[in-house]
């Protein structure tokens, strides 16, 4: 199946107006983005395959992994944002997709005023991670879109996301999801492989694997459910649903099974750049600035071991254990229609 996907990506595909669904199809960027994209090159946009937005918070100084960078697409937007302290190394399998991002590398770094480049692109298969020159623990960041349901060995590649990340480090990314295991037919059909369904993983089977993985806690950033819009594709999927999301893992060993109340709580104080009013955790989180919202132990330590600390003031310990907070469940988590948004208090 690999086969099938590299010649798919490198031979098939010419561009996104090849593919035959509309599952592995970008969403709209938020509006702070938008004139960053517009600085990118047409070939490295055209030949972009990805299903949702990975561009967190606080990106400045970063050294950030692309799992399937593809065209580079990704990796120069995040160049830009890490700025020339930081560094974006892409990893593909793909010959044709690696020649389209490197062709462009000097175009960008002019585009971007850097006196030198600040990416590099690795050919390499994203199971195979221990066979390139990448560090233990020597990324901020590991990021990918749209890739990790075309991998055949997820837990080895959400494994080694673990062990290349630094502690508090996180694995912030977007792929395809569906509401139930995908049927043994389906899931060796090398068009459906290659359109990010036949290998997406039921949702509650990606959290489990993530959990087992070393990352406790998975948290569901956005989603929206996804059209396919080919009769054809449709008739044969029958009654599965699919959806785009974006989760984060952090790389912070002890995290909890569930979301317990130690009385603690956070207040935003406003500082990132783009989000002078409100901090986005998670599809539950929407902190406020300057508002005392209360959280869960595993959210605090979210906040407090990773880079986003020196953004928030922290109020509580780990010494009293009040129970655990209420409306945890383990219904299909996906938003039907639009990305779904953040509710404003509580934490779960």
């Amino acid at each position: 199946m690999r086969d099938e996907v590299q010649d798919y990506y490198g031979r098939q595909l010419t561009g996104s107006a090849d593919l035959q669904t509309t599952a592995c199809c970008d969403q709209a960027p938020p509006e702070h983005l938008k004139p960053l994209l517009a600085k990118l090159h047409d070939e490295v946009v055209t030949r972009y395959y990805g299903c949702g937005l990975v561009a967190p918070a606080a990106l400045e100084g970063m050294r950030i992994l692309d799992l399937g960078s593809g065209s580079g697409r990704d990796v120069y937007l995040l160049a830009a944002l890490v700025g020339e302290t930081g560094e974006v190394v892409g990893v593909d399998m793909t010959d044709e997709q690696l020649a389209v991002a490197r062709r462009h590398q000097d175009y960008h770094r002019e585009v971007f005023g850097f006196a030198e480049s600040n990416v590099r692109f690795l050919k390499g298969y994203i199971e195979e991670l221990d066979a390139l020159d990448l560090a233990p623990a020597s990324f901020d960041i590991v990021i990918s879109n749209c890739v990790i349901n075309l991998s055949t060995d997820k837990a080895k590649v959400i494994g080694d996301v673990k062990r290349l990340l630094k502690p508090g480090g996180e694995f912030y990314f977007s792929d395809v999801y569906a509401d139930r295991r995908i049927p043994s037919p389906l899931a060796t059909d090398p068009v459906l492989y290659g359109e990010c369904l036949a290998g997406a993983l039921y949702w509650n089977d990606f959290e489990n694997l993530a959990r087992q993985c070393g990352f406790g806690d998975p948290r569901l950033v956005e989603s929206r459910r996804l059209g396919i819009d080919n009769r054809a594709i449709e008739e044969k999927l029958g009654n599965i649903r699919f959806y785009s999301a974006t989760y984060r893992l952090f790389n912070i060993d002890g995290l909890e099974p569930a979301c317990e109340d130690y009385g603690q709580a956070v207040i935003y104080k406003g500082t990132l750049a783009d989000a002078p009013h409100g901090f986005t955790l998670d599809s539950h989180h929407h902190i406020e600035t300057g508002r005392v919202f209360p959280v869960c132990g595993n959210t605090w330590r979210m906040l407090a071991d990773s880079r986003f600390a020196p953004h928030f003031q922290f109020i509580g310990d780990f010494e009293t254990h009040y129970g655990i907070f209420e409306g945890c469940g383990t219904a299909l988590p996906f938003a039907e229609g639009a990305a779904s948004t953040a509710s404003t208090g509580g934490c779960c």
